[in-house]
């Protein structure tokens, strides 16, 4: 693969401020590879970001940015065995430490010295040594890049799914992808690319799934990818005594989900699942962000509450697998496709809820 010496790449510079420049091309190290982004999908982390201008853990502007994304390898470093030039690799966007307390315990989301990488709205992005040890992957035959890069979002989906208490068996990786055995009613709380996510595995794995959203597009998306019943809520919260009628006894479903990062969804939340319930806040809140619970309900109700941040190695092994099924149809989200000097007007179709997620290709129609 021929390398020139510059590329195009998105470069944030502040709070809603982008610019496409030409770049120079890092060249790899003697463990680094180079990857040809051949595909990089848009995400609602990425729109805070740009909105604004930055990420307390991830980057700094101004920088190269996008996390979610799938490519070739274009160089590598003499010392690299695991990869060639011209593979097809998913690269994630973060790289734990395997050695801190947290990681010892198969917590690697939590690593003391997790790295994050971002720069996938570019041509190239070069890949560090932890990265290409840790978090990089062989796509597997037959999956496409746009599919592909959807893995960190639904590795993060899968390891907030491992987490709210459902029957056997659990997602792992060295298991085949199989139906449960029975099924669990799941009420999730917004019907953007995340919550959309949890509705496509956990229909795909028998479950009854409830989903709610102000935005009737979106509802009927989710239908298609599974949801047993969908139902439009106005936004601002305060509805969960009628979401709880919803459910199949109107006693409140077996587990919830939000994914919305609204602090009043997540009183809804809490309050729309029956006793002995599991909730999952997956959405995340911005920071100093405090909310009123009821602790008779938690305490009385045996209610179990949790939170999930982020992915671990062994749920992204298992998101790619899942990706490489054709009957886990994700590519609903998938709105449309726009080359890298189309970062912004992906972004921006996003904030007014005209796309779920937006593919960047340095070459429109290339597979």
């Amino acid at each position: 693969m021929e390398i020139q010496e510059t590329m195009r790449g998105a470069v944030l510079l502040g709070p809603e401020q982008l610019e496409i420049r030409e770049v120079p091309i890092d060249q790899p190290g003697p463990r680094d590879i180079l990857l040809s982004v051949e595909a990089a999908t848009t995400c609602g982390t990425d729109v805070k970001v740009f909105r604004y201008g930055g990420h307390s853990r991830m980057l700094k502007v101004p920088t190269l940015f996008g996390h979610e994304m799938a490519g070739r390898v274009a160089a590598v470093g003499e010392d690299v065995v695991a990869f060639s030039p011209g593979d097809a690799v998913v690269v994630v966007n973060s790289a734990p430490c395997e050695v801190c307390g947290p990681c010892l315990e198969e917590k690697e989301n939590l690593c003391e010295d997790l790295h994050y990488i971002n720069g996938a709205y570019a041509e190239f992005l070069l890949i560090p040594e932890r990265f290409v040890q840790r978090n990089t992957h062989l796509i597997p035959e037959g999956l496409s890049f746009e599919r592909a890069a959807m893995t960190e979002p639904l590795g993060c989906v899968i390891h907030g799914l491992n987490a709210c208490n459902l029957p056997p068996p659990i997602f792992a990786c060295d298991l085949p992808h199989q139906g449960r055995s029975g099924e669990t009613e799941v009420l999730i709380f917004g019907a953007g690319p995340i919550g959309l996510l949890f509705v496509a595995v956990l229909a795909s794995e028998g479950h009854r799934v409830l989903l709610a959203d102000p935005n009737a597009d979106r509802l009927g998306v989710g239908k298609k990818l599974g949801a047993s019943e969908v139902f439009k809520i106005d936004r601002g919260g305060g509805q969960a005594e009628e979401i709880r009628t919803k459910t199949q006894d109107k006693k409140g479903a077996t587990v919830a989900i939000d994914a919305t990062g609204v602090p009043e969804v997540w009183l809804d939340v809490v309050a729309s699942v029956r006793p002995g319930g599991t909730v999952n806040f997956f959405g995340g809140c911005p920071p100093g962000t405090i909310i009123p619970l009821d602790a008779y309900q938690i305490h009385y109700n045996e209610l179990t509450i949790k939170s999930t941040y982020h992915h671990r190695p062994d749920t992204i092994k298992t998101a790619l697998n899942l990706l490489a099924d054709s009957s886990l149809n994700v590519d609903l989200l998938l709105s449309s496709e726009r080359p890298i000097e189309g970062v912004e007007e992906a972004l921006r179709s996003m904030m007014n809820k005209e796309s779920l997620k937006v593919v960047i290709k340095k070459r429109l129609g290339s597979h």
